[in-house]
């Protein structure tokens, strides 16, 4: 079960820095080095220069990206540009986007949730995580002692009972607001109410919280807490046991879930005909189109048959898009490839195409990271580029999906999911000290 607490936040003053727009930063893994030059263009006080700052000549093990993201923190509470909120809060937070036509908004909440290892508690990832990042992420935590972005957490509450309490609590309130560079709205309200919090901690307490986004800084609040505890036993109580945490509800009508599309590099060139030839049984071809921009009818077709296990494959040997999907021997194929997976796992499109497909049908087993990519448009744009030799598009996972195989301790390959929009950093910061 999920502890809930409110939790004096460290935010910008807008007196100091003026419009939050200009301070606050998408997530550091979706920051490109152009967005985050013009994210330090934008404002001196950016959180960029906390969450992703800039490497610079002369840096060693003592002077570096860590140790100056640790200096603009502390500079910038000395100054005033941060303050720590005088009372526990719990932050509500909505956003507000289109998406395929459509204005959708999106509710949540920001608070500490107590840490519990994955597989130990009620807390469950559903993606693969990776050294890399969580060594980095490690570093940083280490140097600025604080939860810079928050983890995104989904929860199971059909009648949303947690979220309409905080939603009725903010009600005719003026939020903090800012707009990011996609055009989302992103609104904050602080509630220090303590009937308030007490309401939403006790709905929370009896479900389970599935990681949505930010896998890696979990797993690092948990590194981070247990470096700590070497020096000795933390009091129950202390910051280090928590990590901020956006809680949306799974049956908000604002959850968006993209495909990640993938463009494969090193894999020997192939015509459609050779490549069905290699999928042989295991799955039902047929021609979709010819030509890159043929992509959209292609994508069309994947989301009206709305097949979980169907693929879209491009072959640029003959500019030719061919459908997928597998039959009877090919889920049969796909159990025995993946025998340590559950059937839920093995049904997985994206699971699929990187066991059955890559690794097991062409024999490509260490081939270099693909291109992930979400939206058709950018398939077409990085399908110009020769060192792509195969394009796979991918159905994005369901929900319940994500529910039902994170509750077998199972996780679905890296970069299965995108969740639209991405959550903002800056907007408050959660200390463990």
């Amino acid at each position: 079960m999920p502890e809930i607490q409110a939790f004096r936040g460290v935010r910008y003053d807008l007196g100091h820095v003026g419009r939050l727009a200009d301070v606050v930063a998408p997530p550091y893994d979706v920051i490109s080095p152009q967005d985050q030059k013009r994210l330090y263009d934008r404002h001196p006080a950016n959180v960029v220069r906390l969450i992703l700052n800039r490497p610079e000549p002369g840096d060693d093990e003592h002077k570096n990206v860590y140790s100056r993201a640790a200096k603009f923190l502390k500079e910038w509470q000395r100054q005033g540009v941060l303050f720590t909120e005088g009372q526990g809060a719990i932050y509500v937070y909505h956003q507000e986007f289109k998406c395929a036509g459509l204005s959708l908004s999106r509710h949540g909440f920001l608070a500490r949730v107590r840490l519990q290892r994955f597989g130990e508690g009620t807390i469950y990832p559903h993606e693969e995580t990776m050294s890399g990042p969580k060594e980095d992420r490690f570093k940083l935590t280490v140097a600025c002692r604080a939860n810079l972005s928050p983890v995104f957490g989904l929860y199971p509450d059909p009648q949303r009972k947690a979220q309409a309490v905080l939603d009725h609590a903010v009600a005719g309130q003026t939020p903090l607001s800012a707009t990011d560079h996609l055009g989302v709205v992103h609104k904050m309200w602080p509630v220090v109410d303590v009937g308030v919090i007490s309401a939403v901690a006790g709905a929370m307490t009896p479900l389970a919280v599935f990681i949505a986004d930010g896998h890696h800084r979990y797993e690092t609040a948990c590194n981070y807490r247990d470096h700590l505890a070497k020096s000795g036993p933390l009091d129950h109580s202390h910051p280090a046991n928590f990590v901020l945490m956006a809680c949306v509800a799974m049956s908000d009508p604002g959850m968006v879930v993209f495909p990640t599309h993938r463009l494969l590099r090193e894999l020997p060139a192939m015509s459609s005909p050779e490549l069905a030839a290699k999928l042989g049984e295991c799955f039902s071809t047929r021609p979709a189109g010819k030509g890159v921009a043929a992509a959209h009818s292609v994508w069309e077709d994947m989301e009206t048959l709305g097949k979980q296990e169907a693929l879209a494959f491009y072959t640029p040997k003959d500019q030719t898009w061919l459908i997928a999907e597998p039959t009877a021997a090919g889920k049969a194929r796909m159990r025995q490839a993946a025998a340590e997976h559950s059937a839920a796992w093995c049904s997985l499109g994206v699971a699929m195409l990187h066991r059955l497909v890559i690794e097991t049908l062409l024999g490509s087993r260490n081939l270099p990271k693909p291109t992930y990519v979400h939206l058709v448009d950018e398939v077409v744009a990085q399908l110009a580029r020769p060192e792509h030799t195969l394009a796979a598009l991918v159905m994005p996972p369901t929900l319940a999906h994500i529910e039902s195989i994170s509750k077998t301790l199972e996780r679905m390959p890296a970069k299965s999911t995108y969740f639209y929009p991405k959550l903002l950093s800056g907007l408050v910061i959660n200390p463990l000290e």
